[in-house]
């Protein structure tokens, strides 16, 4: 049964900074590529939005414009878990964030089993 729990949210300021963690179970971790999606508040799972992706060695990424340069993607993949280090955090970053499993690195292209998700509260 696959399981994907991620942690880690919580309530910022912004320019403030938060590490999030998805630790997965259930599917051999080294096989999948990965990423993160975002739903914002009143958004429903087709309104989710693509933030990052990683492939499965964790070499390349790949980032939305929107966090491009203030993101960051990695996994460890001894411990079967995938990180998301969010940095410069704006209002609009307000969203639950969950990981995903992924075909490859670009948008729209996560599938498969959703986790609980991690609420990121960012204030002005």
């Amino acid at each position: 049964q696959v399981q994907l729990v991620e942690s880690g949210g919580g309530l910022v300021q912004s320019g403030g900074s938060l590490r999030l963690s998805c630790e997965t179970s259930g599917f051999t971790f080294t096989n999948f590529f990965m990423g993160w999606v975002r739903r914002a508040p009143g958004k429903g799972v087709e309104g989710r939005e693509w933030v990052s992706s990683i492939d499965n060695r964790g070499i390349e990424t790949s980032y939305a414009d929107s966090v491009k340069g203030r993101f960051t993607i990695s996994r460890d993949n001894a411990k079967n878990t995938l990180y998301l280090q969010m940095d410069a955090l704006k209002p609009e970053d307000t969203a639950v964030y969950f990981c995903r499993r992924t075909i490859g690195l670009r948008i729209g292209q996560d599938f498969g089993s959703w986790g609980q998700g991690t609420q990121v509260t960012v204030s002005s």
